[in-house]
């Protein structure tokens, strides 16, 4: 699906309790933990623990500074890790959260960064059978540009 962020966006609001932090070594583990959760509900994957980490120091593709972290009284709500690419790799918002405007406030805040870079558009894959998300992204406007199959029949 695609954003085209040359359309107007709806600014970041993030719902009462939560604020957003830096990705940091502090919070890397529970923010890993939350990537692994969201698999359970969305699909995909997310690899060890290790090897996520160390490709923000080895993989061009990761940039602290596009994995958006937002917290609540409990610690790690949601998160949106974007690739320098304007590439939406994974959004995972707590299932405690969901239904709040956490995701779609993410998902501003990612296409602001993207915008910030002088983006025109940003991109991400979602599983057919994840309506919750591919509705979610419908509402901030991101429309299907492609549709393929992960295993051809």
């Amino acid at each position: 699906m695609r954003r085209d962020l040359t359309l107007p966006r709806r600014p970041v609001t993030w719902p009462e309790t939560l604020r957003e932090v830096p990705f940091s070594a502090e919070n890397a583990a529970a923010v890993h933990r939350l990537f692994a959760l969201g698999t359970q509900y969305g699909g995909g994957r997310v690899p060890d623990f290790t090897t996520w980490l160390n490709a923000f120091e080895s993989d061009p593709e990761f940039d602290r500074s596009l994995c958006f972290v937002v917290e609540d009284p409990l610690g790690v709500a949601a998160v949106a890790q974007c690739w320098t690419s304007a590439f939406i790799r994974n959004l995972v918002v707590h299932p405690r959260l969901q239904g709040r405007g956490v995701g779609s406030a993410l998902l501003a805040r990612a296409f602001d960064a993207f915008a910030q870079r002088d983006e025109r558009y940003v991109d991400l894959k979602v599983m057919e059978s994840n309506l919750s998300a591919r509705r979610l992204y419908e509402r901030v406007g991101m429309r299907y540009v492609q549709r393929c199959e992960l295993e051809p029949r």
